[in-house]
């Protein structure tokens, strides 16, 4: 993507008048369409149902790199040096792998971080040039569509399994690796036989339901923020109504991490509301908080929760796994392992470098990806809390979800882009806020006048 100045402008030595001599303007760009990201975040049940909601997601994030190499003159986020720094340290990484077999499943993961950046750049360029910025958030509320609906249906159906298309053109020996079959056998809920209560938790359509409670604490402020932004429409009012009907499947999957990231999220921007003085903000707090108490009476979410907890060791797996990273990573803290590797060391099942984004970093990658993973969100959350307005500030708090979940929950999917798309559309609606505050004429003062 080349990279572009501005125009000079030249005066010449001599001249009738001495007038100055303006160099041509470049012609514009073509404007960047949106129709590649409805595909990609509208259409999520149809990739579920094809088996294609893992593997195509990179194809769909380089369909859209195509349209920015094509377009030319992009302009990166702010922070995103940070995430091309972390991207440089993961592919050395490589070096570190230990088996030619991982090299597929690094490769993923290299996808899933590679695409959540030309997400980001995507929405960026594609919000800073429309007149109608909301418009951008249309493919983003369709994802959260597709979050309710097949949440409900791993409510309703939670046994319902079937074999995908991708599933059957995948050679049998990638297919039936465990870590490929999650994602092409389709499911719409989780089971663990290990609990001595199992019980069924909505996952779809994502293979972990721990993906879905990520996902829909990062969606929950876009939604409110969009209809914050858009006064009225059908749309609008789908949105809200879709809002109470959100809250059966998210609370049934018992995500601890899910509610405790959005908890956070929700005091960061009451604090920032109540600083500011938006009554607009403290209301729509108010208004999803209340709604969601209504919702405990109906669903004993704590009686739920603390049932699991007291029928399953994962707490005690996932505190074998973590003191087993903090140990082994000692051996290798400049670019750890490459990737997630099975000892029989622990207690749990998953693999060591697993259980959360931040051990997962931390070991795949080593210290030096970790911080920088962790400074690309925490600026991410100091651009974004410029905001002003009220959608803006909603928004704002996508990376504080995020910061909250990244030691609990995995990002190495589509999360990750979701992340990137919010952060990205928040930055930009910042920025144009900001401009329009400058360019805002300011009323003469009223002039004293003499006793």
């Amino acid at each position: 993507m080349p990279v572009t100045r501005a125009p000079a402008t030249t005066e010449p030595g001599g001249g009738p008048g001495g007038d100055a001599v303006r160099l041509p303007q470049p012609p514009a760009p073509p404007r960047l369409p949106l129709w590649p990201l409805a595909l990609m975040f509208g259409m999520v049940p149809v990739w579920w149902l094809a088996g294609a909601f893992y593997l195509g997601w990179p194809l769909l994030g380089a369909l859209l790199f195509a349209l920015l190499f094509i377009r030319g003159r992009v302009p990166l986020p702010p922070a995103a040096g940070i995430w091309l720094l972390f991207l440089t340290i993961v592919v050395v990484s490589a070096t570190q792998l230990q088996t030619p077999a991982s090299l597929l499943t690094f490769a993923l993961r290299l996808a899933f971080y590679l695409t959540a950046l030309v997400v980001g750049v995507y929405v960026y360029a594609v919000t800073r040039e429309r007149p109608d910025q909301v418009a951008v958030l249309v493919p983003l509320c369709a994802f959260w569509f597709a979050l309710v609906a097949l949440g409900w249906l791993g409510v309703l159906a939670p046994r319902f399994a079937l074999t995908t298309p991708v599933e059957v053109l995948l050679p049998g020996g990638v297919a039936n690796t465990p870590f490929i079959q999650d994602m092409v056998h389709l499911t719409t809920a989780e089971y663990s036989a290990r609990s001595l209560n199992p019980i069924y938790r909505p996952a779809a359509p994502f293979a972990y339901t721990n993906n879905y409670g990520s996902a829909y604490a990062m969606t929950l402020p876009c939604v409110v923020a969009f209809t914050m932004l858009r006064k009225r429409g059908v749309l609008r009012w789908a949105l809200l109504a879709s809002l109470p009907l959100s809250l059966a499947p998210a609370f049934l999957t018992l995500n601890r991490a899910m509610f405790l990231s959005l908890g956070a999220g929700l005091a960061v921007l009451g604090v920032r509301a109540a600083l500011r003085g938006n009554v607009r903000v403290a209301a729509s707090i108010v208004g999803v908080v209340v709604t969601g108490g209504l919702v405990t009476l109906f669903i004993p979410v704590t009686q739920l929760i603390g049932n699991r907890v007291e029928s399953s060791d994962t707490n005690t797996d996932r505190l074998s796994l973590y003191v087993e990273v903090i140990r082994r990573v000692r051996e290798s803290p400049w670019l750890g392992y490459g990737a997630p590797v099975n000892v029989d060391t622990v207690s749990a099942e998953a693999p060591i470098g697993t259980q959360g984004q931040l051990w997962m970093v931390l070991f795949s990658h080593g210290v030096p990806a970790l911080l920088c993973f962790l400074a690309w969100f925490v600026a991410a959350a100091l651009i974004c809390a410029r905001a002003s307005s009220a959608a803006g500030q909603w928004l704002a708090v996508v990376p504080v979800v995020c910061l909250v979940q990244i030691p609990f929950y995995g990002m190495a999917n589509q999360n990750l882009a979701v992340a990137f798309f919010a952060v990205a559309f928040a930055m930009a609606l910042t920025e144009r806020e900001r401009a329009a505050r400058l360019h805002r004429p300011r009323l003469p003062r009223p002039e004293a006048v003499p006793a």
